[in-house]
């Protein structure tokens, strides 16, 4: 793991996080989770299970440290980790196939949609986090908002990376 690959991936992250910060919250309270299209684009940019296992623990712990879901951190961690190594498989699976805009967005939609049902599934069934709203109704009322904001926004964001990763070269940038 290079230096860059780990800022370029700690950006990453951090742009999830403000995303997730001031984008408001509906269904009562709950917010997209912004920091699933970026960890996706690092996978996407860097496949590897190194890079992989590090963008899944950092952003499983920052959407758990900033979750207003009930009990909300432990679900994000593991939502977050499952949910990374499941992408990459598919990621490798489809090799360059999966780089192509069009399959990185459905990619994306299936996999903030796979997120939302696992999230879901370890706060309500495992941790036994009692809720007014059936699963069913957060499914359709939060996750399928969120796999659309998802797609969107990967839409828009990912080729802006890929056009910035190609253009920049960071060993070079400080010695202009």
């Amino acid at each position: 793991m290079n230096t860059k690959n780990l800022v370029l991936m700690s950006l990453l992250v951090s742009v999830g996080a403000a995303l997730y910060l001031i984008i408001p919250g509906f269904s009562g309270g709950m917010k997209p989770d912004f920091m699933l299209t970026m960890m996706f684009i690092g996978i996407l940019l860097f496949p590897k299970i190194s890079h992989v296992f590090l963008l899944a623990i950092t952003t499983g712990v920052i959407s758990g440290l900033f979750s207003t879901f009930p009990a909300g951190f432990i679900p994000n961690v593991v939502d977050k980790f499952i949910t990374a190594f499941v992408f990459f498989a598919v990621v490798v699976a489809l090799k360059h196939l999966s780089t192509k805009l069009p399959v990185a967005v459905a990619l994306t939609a299936i996999g903030t949609l796979f997120s939302g049902v696992i999230f879901l599934s370890v706060a309500i069934f495992v941790l036994g986090v009692d809720l007014p709203i059936p699963f069913s109704g957060l499914v359709i009322g939060v996750v399928l908002p969120t796999v659309a904001l998802n797609a969107i926004a990967f839409f828009f964001i990912f080729p802006i990376v890929t056009q910035l990763v190609k253009r920049s070269k960071f060993d070079t940038a400080l010695s202009n």
